[in-house]
């Protein structure tokens, strides 16, 4: 993505699909579609240690599975971007969730940063299904109209329930401190 960036612009690392099949980048591309159901796993682990599994942990882990493997087939248009994001963060909260199941103290900010990375992320996969409809009308972006209706309603519906979730985690029990005058 980074060299694609550099060497062709923001609009072609959008609408460029070449990612599904450059013989390294169509790697990834597949091993992304593939680990949506290995992700599962980590709901697997959150019921059987008995905690709560919220709504937006098997909704999430359910509509990218669906979403990821409907767009792979029709290799659209801002699927790297989509990729490269969702790689990005994961390998955040993926490391974050090692590191605590080891036994390991991490500092409450990294789970804010992760969180707000997330929000990012959605806000991003909202803004670039945007381009890739405006850019789609001009003919310069290969997509669907309805693959951009269900990404678009899928990353604000996540932006939403992120944004829920790091409210009631990080901002609704935070109470602001006192400052004592002497």
């Amino acid at each position: 993505m980074l060299y694609m960036l550099r060497t062709s612009g923001f609009k072609q690392s959008v609408c460029d699909q070449s990612f599904y099949y450059g013989p390294i980048s169509k790697f990834w591309a597949c091993a992304f579609v593939l680990s949506k159901a290995p992700e599962l796993g980590d709901t697997m682990f959150i019921v059987l240690r008995k905690q709560r599994l919220i709504f937006l942990h098997w909704y999430h882990h359910i509509t990218v599975l669906v979403y990821s493997w409907y767009s792979y087939k029709d290799q659209v248009a801002g699927g790297g971007w989509f990729m490269t994001m969702n790689y990005t963060v994961h390998a955040l909260m993926y490391s974050y969730y090692a590191a605590r199941a080891a036994g390991l103290r991490v500092p409450k900010p990294c789970a804010i940063i992760i969180t707000s990375s997330q929000i990012a992320q959605m806000a991003m996969g909202l803004a670039v299904s945007a381009l890739v409809y405006q850019w789609m009308q001009d003919g310069d972006c290969p997509s669907y109209i309805d693959n951009i209706v269900w990404a678009s309603l899928m990353y604000l519906s996540y932006l939403l329930l992120f944004s829920f979730f790091f409210y009631q985690s990080y901002v609704k029990g935070l109470k602001p401190t006192s400052i004592k005058t002497e």
